[in-house]
């Protein structure tokens, strides 16, 4: 027989299983591995020792061993057929390499914030490594992925919803006074933010009181037990105003900046390098404007800790932190914080374009 084929289907429809139908095939004659349901959410894999163009079946990733096109290069696709789903996993890979990337950098930026540690960057870093090593660079890093991860997918996937509701058509007036991008950069910050946060919190909690809690879950516990559950949230407010202007200037000037390259150079492809310059010229311009809130939100989520003040509100930590420390107190850690959210915004919106012309669907074959 020129071809066996071993098939198993499962069409109830009901269980563990949330499509109709899922087939599972393997064709001995291509070394071909094929699992196929036929609900909407539609992704594939292949892995095939046939001749270039042979396509296997069809579950989670897809791997092309060659093309139809002769002299095309191989390339590794997945296929998603929900565009939602595109846009959340391409944010969470984004925020997940970016952030893991600038951990140290965030590190050192956090205790510089609080007055933690020392009073430069140099002395931060110094302390961190008499008294932890390489590993205290990296404290909390854990849970910054776990944050940022779906932090990043919520906020990518809600940037680029709401513009494309709000972008008109050809011809169309325009759906709002003001550009799209800079709705929609708001909205994305927003939404990420209240998904989020206690997670931030959290974060914050590990990084800066190491000898206060053990891991993310002890904290949690500890914090809830000991302070309430509304101390999770305790900041949310100067978080939720830091971050309006924040997030829709970074996505403004990006999607300005994306635009003047194409202009300039008379093309509607943008590279990788290219990609990760104007994220980080964007992520310069956003976190220099908005910079005094960061500190202040970073303030109210330290609390009474070590018998620092607490603060009623962003106003009053404002204006606190300037009558002790002068203007220079509202921007302590600049450097530093412009050394990790550049980068840290330019790898994230190069991966983020990266991942989305990976991902695939299926009317996107050739």
């Amino acid at each position: 027989m020129a071809k066996k084929r071993l098939e198993a289907i499962d069409s109830t429809g009901d269980g563990f299983f949330p499509f109709a139908e899922l087939g599972f095939s393997w064709n001995p004659a291509h070394d071909s591995l094929s699992l196929c349901p036929s609900g909407g959410l539609f992704a594939s894999i292949g892995i095939s020792s046939g001749p270039p163009g042979t396509r296997c079946a069809e579950l989670g990733l897809e791997e092309e061993a060659g093309s139809k096109k002769r002299g095309e290069k191989k390339g590794l696709k997945i296929r998603i057929g929900n565009p939602s789903m595109r846009r959340l996993f391409s944010g969470a890979v984004a925020g997940a390499v970016s952030r893991t990337a600038v951990a140290p950098l965030e590190t050192i930026r956090t205790h510089l914030m609080v007055g933690s540690s020392g009073n430069s960057a140099t002395e931060v870093f110094e302390n961190i490594m008499r008294s932890d090593g390489w590993k205290g660079l990296f404290r909390g890093n854990f849970v910054n992925v776990i944050r940022v991860a779906p932090s990043k997918a919520i906020e990518l996937f809600a940037f680029d919803t709401v513009k494309n509701v709000l972008t008109p058509k050809v011809g169309e007036p325009p759906k709002v006074p003001i550009p799209p991008s800079l709705v929609a950069g708001a909205c994305a910050g927003v939404s990420s933010t209240l998904c989020t946060y206690p997670l931030e919190l959290l974060k914050t909690r590990l990084t800066i009181e190491r000898d206060v809690y053990n891991n993310l879950l002890h904290a949690f516990v500890k914090i809830v037990r000991e302070e309430g559950p509304a101390e999770l949230y305790r900041g949310l407010t100067p978080s939720l105003i830091g971050v309006v202007p924040y997030s829709a200037t970074n996505y403004f000037a990006y999607d300005t900046l994306k635009k003047a390259y194409k202009k300039a150079f008379k093309t509607d492809e943008i590279g990788n390098v290219a990609t990760l310059l104007i994220g980080s010229a964007a992520g310069a311009i956003s976190s220099s404007a908005t910079f005094p809130l960061e500190v202040a939100r970073k303030h109210m989520q330290v609390g009474a800790v070590g018998g620092r003040q607490v603060y009623k509100n962003m106003l009053h930590a404002l204006m606190s932190i300037l009558e002790k420390e002068g203007i220079g107190g509202l921007y302590k850690g600049l450097g530093p914080s412009c050394m990790k959210l550049v980068p840290a915004a330019g790898i994230s919106f190069m991966c983020y374009e990266a991942c989305k012309k990976i991902l695939i669907d299926k009317q996107d074959d050739p």
